[in-house]
């Protein structure tokens, strides 16, 4: 893990209360994920330390889906903890910023020496559980996912937290993974690439 920038709290809160009105202004795609934003945002809005690991009921975190900007591939890493292949990300850490952790472990996991934003939007979010490891009791992710780009041709390199990482073609990505929520991932690909198109030409 990088160096974490901790803020004043004053500043930390700022940057809770804007994650809020972000949670407030995403449009779930469905009925499930509109049930896990509402659980995120109770979650983010009870919790001033949401953002730390040390709250061990859960935390947020921070995922980055990473294709190349034809939307053909994705950018997956098969998780030594999970033994699943999933998007990239990773802890909060205490970092409020958690546009700042999507980007920071997109990095951090794929070896790449650039990723780029795609939108500054919420992509998805996600709740889920991760099972007891260890001393670490069982406790949920709270997970707020953005998009980027990155160019296919940049070489990913493993890191250790991951068996594997690879550019996987949206078209063979069942071959990967069966994980829902990867799936509504994908599903959703050809409108950012459509509303990147459409920003591009303006």
């Amino acid at each position: 893990m990088g160096c974490i920038r901790r803020l004043p709290d004053a500043a930390a809160e700022l940057s809770r209360r804007a994650l809020l009105a972000d949670l407030d202004a995403y449009v779930p795609a469905n009925e499930r994920e509109a049930a896990m934003l509402a659980r995120l945002r109770a979650f983010v809005a009870e919790h001033d330390d949401c953002f730390e690991r040390t709250l061990a009921i859960g935390h947020v975190t921070g995922s980055a889906w990473v294709v190349d900007p034809a939307g053909e591939a994705a950018l997956l890493t098969h998780h030594r903890k999970l033994g699943k292949w999933l998007q990239l990300g990773g802890h909060a850490d205490g970092d409020p910023d958690i546009r700042g952790v999507a980007r920071r472990e997109a990095l951090e996991e794929s070896g790449l020496a650039h990723v780029r934003l795609a939108s500054d939007a919420i992509y998805d979010v996600d709740v889920h559980e991760i099972p007891a490891r260890g001393t670490e009791a069982a406790h949920f992710h709270y997970d707020v996912r953005f998009a980027f780009y990155a160019d296919r041709g940049d070489v990913p390199i493993a890191s250790e937290e991951s068996h594997a990482v690879a550019w996987v073609p949206l078209a063979e990505i069942e071959r990967f993974t069966i994980d829902d929520s990867v799936r509504r991932l994908v599903a959703k690909t050809p409108a950012l690439i459509s509303a990147s198109a459409k920003a591009n030409a303006t």
